[in-house]
């Protein structure tokens, strides 16, 4: 496990404000490459080797070259132009990690529900926890070879979810994409926030 370099931007007892948001999703979506692509310390990754008790659990039809997976978080910083700092957490996305979810969750202001199409099921559960607990989320379209290019109108549809709900084309990869996600959950926290004050601001 790779530990946390602070030598980077606001740190926690500096007056900037910050914030804690959760990027989740399914087994292999991508959680662990975003979170690593847009902090600006080194992350720290709990990321353990896949062995043959795995087989059968995990399911690597779609991912065959991962060989590693989350076993309790990621975590990283990014700030943004604006000086607001964010705390980037991942989830791990197997069921049998799932007792770390609620932990990870406090105090959470937000998450980033990432998406392989063409496992579309695997995000099921995520989008349920956060749709139980009212936290505001968005969905990160992340593009993979070979997956159908899907519109966001479309993948919101197959998700069930309210117009108001931000769906994003994504590439973790790439800092500035995964960037712009961060961006569009804060604009959508605040938005959210908003119609706390004025409940018919959101609407399906």
């Amino acid at each position: 496990m790779e530990s946390v370099r602070s030598d980077a931007g606001p740190q926690p007892g500096d007056s900037a404000l910050t914030v804690k948001i959760l990027v989740a999703g399914g087994f292999g979506v991508g959680k662990t490459t975003l979170v690593s692509a847009v902090s600006e310390i080194r992350p720290l990754r709990t990321e353990e080797a896949l062995t043959e008790k795995s087989i059968g659990i995990d399911d690597t039809t779609a991912v065959q070259d991962k060989t590693t997976t989350t076993v309790a978080m990621d975590f990283g910083r990014i700030t943004l132009p604006n000086g607001l700092v964010l705390f980037v957490f991942g989830t791990p996305g197997q069921d049998r990690f799932w007792f770390m979810w609620d932990e990870l969750a406090k105090g959470a202001l937000g998450a980033v529900v990432l998406v392989d199409t063409r496992r579309l099921a695997d995000c099921f559960a995520s989008v349920d926890y956060f749709e139980r607990r009212g936290v505001p989320f968005i969905i990160g379209v992340n593009r993979f070879e070979g997956a159908t290019r899907h519109s966001p109108d479309q993948v919101r549809d197959a998700l069930d979810l309210p117009s108001y709900v931000p769906v994003i084309d994504c590439d973790v990869r790439d800092r500035e994409s995964a960037k712009q996600v961060l961006i569009t959950l804060v604009e959508h926290i605040m938005r959210s926030m908003s119609s706390r004050r004025d409940p018919g601001a959101l609407t399906h």
